[in-house]
């Protein structure tokens, strides 16, 4: 028998997948599949998710597990900044440790358990590295530039300035007076389609300031679409909003960083270089329940017997959600 855990963080949902305790580990074809299938809300599997997080042992010497993102879709994603924390809990807990590394597609990334959000709300902190703006990193191609920082381009959206991250994953970010879900939506999908700008796709963020290091951050994310929120996401626009807006940014703060699914920190220190940078994302790590299955029936994609139980965690997320939007 397998247990996966359904998971948020900020709501952006996940399955956790621990492949160290499988007999036999899935292929990557299997993984894929497997993600299209549970993640799917029409197979009423808890409602679907957002993707697949994917736990095996990291041949790195200073990583106590390796993470995989699986999107909904079935493709991979660099990284996560939601999922990573939810995963850190799940090592941490495994491992009876509070600080530690963990092995990601792109680079090894330090984590740690913080103090709770709220009452029954766990969080942990977690590094989002590493940062480029070259046009090569994430890719994109507009007028032979190598970078787009705060530009104008008419082509996606008239009157909205544009800037490019990769924090692994790509990132484009405008800074909004009010949030078009309409407008985003339709660059989200556009720019994750057969395009002439960023032949991978590219995560796609609205950013409204609502005050000095307070920030609402939207997102149609690559490989899955509209979430309640995207951790690199939130990164990348922070560390863009302390770049272009230094009047609104306290670098001594933290920055809060509200979304459809909630709330959480981002910690941003400048380099001297903008790519010397430093972000660490601090929030939630919510478990709601436990789906046991056979191993064979996971392997042979049969997800129609299986027995579910809640953690009773998601009533606390709630709760916490609730107080600060009072």
């Amino acid at each position: 028998m397998v247990q996966l855990l359904k998971v948020h963080g900020s709501e952006n949902q996940f399955f956790i997948l621990d492949q160290t305790k499988l007999e036999t580990q899935l292929t990557d074809k299997e993984l894929s599949n497997l993600a299209i299938k549970i993640c799917n809300p029409d197979n009423n599997i808890l409602n679907g998710a957002d993707g697949v997080l994917v736990i095996n042992d990291s041949t790195h010497q200073d990583a106590i597990g390796q993470m995989r993102v699986i999107n909904a879709d079935g493709s991979e994603a660099k990284m996560c900044g939601n999922g990573l924390r939810t995963v850190s809990r799940y090592l941490s807990e495994k491992f009876n440790k509070d600080s530690f590394k963990v092995e990601t597609l792109e680079t090894d990334l330090e984590v740690k358990k913080s103090e709770n959000l709220a009452k029954g709300v766990p969080a942990f902190s977690v590094q989002i590295s590493p940062i480029s703006f070259e046009a090569k990193d994430l890719p994109f191609s507009y007028n032979s530039e190598d970078e787009m920082i705060e530009q104008e381009v008419p082509e996606f959206l008239p009157n909205l300035k544009f800037t490019s991250i990769a924090v692994p994953n790509p990132h484009l970010i405008s800074f909004v007076d009010k949030i078009n879900e309409a407008d985003l939506g339709k660059l989200g999908k556009y720019l994750n389609g057969a395009n002439p700008y960023f032949p991978e796709g590219v995560n796609v963020s609205f950013a409204e300031i609502l005050g000095n290091n307070q920030l609402f951050v939207q997102t149609y994310e690559r490989g899955v679409g509209f979430t309640n929120a995207c951790g690199t996401g939130m990164s990348a626009t922070s560390l863009a909003f302390a770049l272009l807006y230094p009047d609104k940014f306290t670098h001594t703060e933290d920055i809060s960083v509200r979304n459809p699914g909630g709330m959480v920190k981002t910690h941003i220190e400048l380099g001297n270089k903008k790519e010397e940078s430093s972000i660490h994302l601090i929030g939630n790590a919510t478990f709601t329940d436990t789906l046991d299955i056979d191993e064979s029936s996971l392997h042979a994609l049969d997800l129609d017997q299986f027995t579910i139980k809640s953690t009773g965690e998601e009533e606390d997320y709630l709760n916490f959600v609730d107080a600060i939007k009072a």
